[in-house]
């Protein structure tokens, strides 16, 4: 099967955009997982699933407006990461995560009524170390925004 995703069992694969901003005090955007998630409570990059037919870009800028309100424009790809969580069902997913910098939006922060999220906030790099970070993000801020983070707190 050369070139196509193999599934077997309980494997899942999923592909994931994501968006580092920085306001101009130097600031992170982050969302929080909506309390019905497994990771409920850590907080995330904005972003979430491709839909079928969707770009990557295109599923970035909506995936922002859905968790923050904010309306993005330029947008650029700064790379790739790939990981594997085991679910509570027992399927194993293999989530492949294209980060973007965002570069421009507009708009005012707001949190995302009912969703994956429930909340969206500006961090400061020091105040990153002690907010309760899903694992990807410590990989992303460290490889693609020169934020290395000690291992999340509780």
């Amino acid at each position: 099967m050369t070139g196509s995703a193999r599934q077997t069992g309980n494997d899942r694969q999923r592909l994931g955009v994501y968006g580092i901003a920085r306001d101009v005090e130097g600031r992170i955007l982050l969302v929080r997982a909506a309390t019905y998630l497994t990771v409920a409570g850590r907080w995330f990059l904005p972003g979430g699933g491709v839909e079928h037919g969707e770009t990557p870009a295109d599923a970035l800028r909506r995936e922002i407006r859905e968790e923050t309100g904010l309306a993005v424009g330029t947008v650029a790809l700064l790379g790739a990461l790939s990981d594997t969580w085991p679910m509570p069902d027992g399927t194993l997913l293999h989530t492949v995560r294209l980060v973007y910098r965002l570069e421009q939006w507009s708009g005012s922060l707001r949190d995302e009524a009912r969703g994956s999220s429930d909340r969206a906030a500006w961090f400061s790099p020091s105040e990153l170390e002690s907010v309760r970070l899903v694992r990807y993000v410590r990989d992303a801020l460290a490889r693609f925004d020169d934020i290395p983070l000690r291992s999340s707190p509780g």
